[in-house]
């Protein structure tokens, strides 16, 4: 899934009036949604046995191959593979055939921060009625914690993306700057390398709706709270704060390069070295060795610097399927995708496509952390990787709209980025957008 965000981030702004329909969608399933009829782990391979057709919903890159493997092993299952648009196209699809009662796929790839958004309309199966709880062990705290909403297991995680430090190793020698541990550390490099050539910045950033939440979450910060159509928001919590205290001085200081991310400039700049680190998903270094080639043997991760020196890490960017409540054979959909997400012939083909994986079994297994790439100097980088994904921490929730909240982020918090300002008065006003959006659309949402 990593070799799509470029993509998904790309897209991520997308027009109010699309996402209103979405969410007064959301709400009027709350009312309406289909019951999943029942279930049990016995079902599952009956279905198999027995055969049939679903649909699946993917824009992953190992997705073809994940299918053709799987009616391999069960050739009497028939799977049909749509590409029904990334990110936010595919959710606007999904949800315009939940409003009008059909038209669903049996499995769709959904992202963690746009899960609560289809679990509220209660769109999704109840994956515990299969007995798929008992593979809370398999997964990672940051990806299993994404598909449990409200109490019920909505999907089974994928991919994950647990942030880390990627650094350029030339460019802190040349100027004696040590890997920083701390944030504090992080600063004091930023400053260090500006003021040996102003040309270089420490990191890119102009502001980024899924980097800010990732940063709250990896600073203890709880901003969101859902509780079915109950939603409380606090973008001034004591962990926003934290961070906003930290990166205030980025901004202010104009310490940040405003070249904007994903563009050719950025690539560019990723590889001249005037952009030194990359704060963001385990699914980077994908990225960087197919789009930042002049930066090969110059790259290096290292875990993302924290504030007191206790690891502690959030996830940035990954996602999971789900099996919607339209499927007329839910226990063949529930079958193919523990299949997916939890067979190894499965995940094998999604790691050989690039995938950074939820399972805790591949994560740890000797291949994957020998892994030492030649365009990060021979470091055996999936352990830094690896230990991140140990260190998330849990209870992070996402907006019912987020997705709409990811599009107006640009026009608040953007603004405290384009003013070099304090980006706790953006936060407020995305705060207040947010709360009256949400009521306007029939959530009863209260701000701190």
């Amino acid at each position: 899934m990593k070799r799509n965000l470029t993509s998904r981030r790309i897209v991520r702004a997308v027009t109010a009036a699309v996402i209103g329909t979405v969410a007064a969608a959301t709400l009027a399933a709350c009312s309406g949604g289909s019951s999943s009829g029942g279930g049990s782990a016995s079902d599952i391979d009956q279905a198999l046995k027995q055969g049939g057709t679903i649909t699946y919903w993917s824009w992953t890159p190992s997705a073809e191959a994940q299918v053709a493997a799987f009616e391999k092993k069960y050739p009497k299952v028939k799977v049909k593979l749509v590409n029904a648009g990334t990110n936010t196209t595919e959710y606007t699809k999904l949800q315009n055939a939940i409003k009008a009662g059909s038209g669903a796929p049996d499995v769709a790839q959904v992202e963690y921060y746009a899960i609560p958004q289809f679990a509220l309309s209660d769109s999704l199966v109840d994956l515990k009625q299969y007995g798929f709880d008992k593979l809370k062990d398999d997964y990672t705290p940051g990806p299993w914690g994404s598909v449990n909403v409200g109490g019920k297991l909505v999907g089974l995680p994928q991919d994950s993306g647990p942030m880390a430090m990627f650094y350029n190793k030339t460019l802190f020698d040349k100027y004696g700057i040590e890997v920083p541990k701390t944030w504090d550390e992080y600063v004091a490099a930023a400053q260090k390398l500006h003021a040996a050539d102003p040309n270089a910045y420490i990191t890119s950033d102009s502001g980024d709706s899924g980097f800010t939440t990732s940063m709250i979450w990896q600073a203890g910060g709880h901003p969101f709270s859902v509780d079915g159509t109950k939603v409380s928001i606090n973008l001034q919590d004591e962990g926003t704060k934290k961070w906003t205290a930290t990166w205030d001085k980025l901004v202010e200081g104009k310490l940040l390069s405003t070249v904007p991310g994903w563009s050719d400039d950025w690539f560019k700049a990723l590889g001249n070295g005037s952009i030194a680190t990359l704060v963001t998903g385990a699914w980077m270094p994908g990225v960087l060795e197919s789009s930042v080639k002049d930066g090969a043997g110059q790259w290096r991760v290292a875990p993302i610097p924290t504030y007191d020196g206790t690891p502690a890490n959030a996830e940035n960017g990954g996602g999971g399927q789900v099996v919607l409540k339209q499927s007329k054979n839910q226990a063949l959909a529930a079958g193919f995708l523990k299949w997916l997400n939890n067979d190894e012939d499965s995940i094998t083909v999604f790691l050989k496509s690039g995938g950074f994986p939820s399972t805790t079994k591949d994560l740890n297994s000797s291949d994957f952390l020998a892994t030492a790439p030649d365009y990060f100097g021979g470091q055996k980088i999936n352990e830094v990787l690896v230990d991140g994904a140990k260190n998330v921490k849990t209870g992070w929730q996402y907006l019912p709209f987020q997705v709409y909240a990811n599009s107006i982020y640009g026009d608040t918090v953007g603004q405290s980025y384009t003013s070099n300002s304090s980006l706790n008065p953006g936060l407020q006003a995305w705060q207040k957008a947010l709360v009256e959006y949400g009521n306007q659309q029939g959530f009863t949402v209260t701000g701190k």
